[in-house]
């Protein structure tokens, strides 16, 4: 079985502040990026045990070079670096049996409010989400804070879902010890695989358990299958300035509904999703300014 691996860095245990996922935070970064490399390990260890033949780890975070490619388990593929047409689903196509995520968080949080898909707030997953459908890839394991485990829920039926840290505030975060999170993910990964490959249709096994801060989600009760989006889904994007949903609306497709709102509807998932990617780019103007 082939699997696609996209890494963000924000949603990995023990990763609470910006020095944490950018080259310019010295030291902090160089944690950050230890701690994301162990997540990304142990998904790619237990998706093996589970079944996995060939894995390819799409670097989604930042400038998209985070991980130290020797250092990456099961002789996997690595691709990195920008600019990516498809950002953080770079690489995937229909030949691939899985999609996985690691360390999820959500899409530049310095230009976007909130994201809503069918009415629904959704983060990275949801918004993936959209890609994998369209390539008919089911997405079988998410690990991130308890907000992208709920937020996965509504649109990954039967995904595993393991949450490694919770939320306090923007800022603050309770986390796993890193030793933990990354047996809770393996153990995620392995029985997303081996659900995967058995076809089951049943709810996936219970958890490990806590250690304080998170636990191993159990998905839905639901059956592994395709992302729940519509054929035409209807993305609404909040961004923090007016400005932004001003400039976002120079990409064809993209709509206008409120001061801070833009709308992209009537287009199918990869055609919707590129459009999104396409305003993340162009509002990077403004950010950067």
């Amino acid at each position: 079985m082939r699997v696609f691996l996209s890494s963000d860095l924000e949603g990995a245990a023990g990763i609470v502040d910006w020095d944490q996922c950018r080259p310019g935070g010295g030291r902090a970064y160089e944690v950050g990026c230890r701690l994301l490399l162990g997540e990304v390990n142990a998904a790619i260890e237990g998706a093996i045990a589970g079944g996995a033949t060939s894995i390819l780890v799409n670097d989604s975070h930042g400038a998209m070079a985070n991980l130290p490619p020797d250092e990456i388990a099961g002789s996997a593929e690595y691709l990195s670096g920008q600019h990516k047409p498809l950002y953080m689903m770079e690489g995937l196509d229909a030949g691939f049996d899985a999609v996985m995520f690691v360390a999820s968080h959500t899409y530049n949080p310095r230009a976007i409010w909130e994201v809503r898909l069918g009415g629904h707030v959704v983060g990275e997953s949801g918004i993936n989400a959209l890609v994998a459908t369209s390539f008919g890839v089911p997405i079988v394991f998410l690990s991130g804070d308890q907000v992208a485990c709920s937020e996965a829920r509504r649109f990954l039926p039967g995904c595993e879902l393991v949450t490694v840290k919770e939320s306090v505030t923007r800022f603050a975060g309770r986390s796993l010890h890193p030793t933990d999170a990354r047996a809770l993910i393996a153990d995620g990964a392995e029985r997303a695989m081996r659900r995967l490959g058995a076809g089951l249709g049943g709810s996936p096994s219970p958890g490990a358990g806590s250690a304080g801060a998170g636990s191993a989600g159990a998905g839905s009760a639901a059956a592994l299958s395709l992302p729940l989006v519509e054929d035409s889904p209807c993305l609404e994007i909040d961004w923090l300035t007016a400005d932004m949903a001003e400039l976002a609306c120079s990409i064809a497709g993209v709509e206008r509904t409120g001061a801070r709102t833009v709308e992209i509807s009537e287009l199918e998932p990869l055609a919707c999703y590129r459009a999104f990617v396409a305003t993340i780019a162009i509002t990077r103007s403004i950010v950067e300014s």
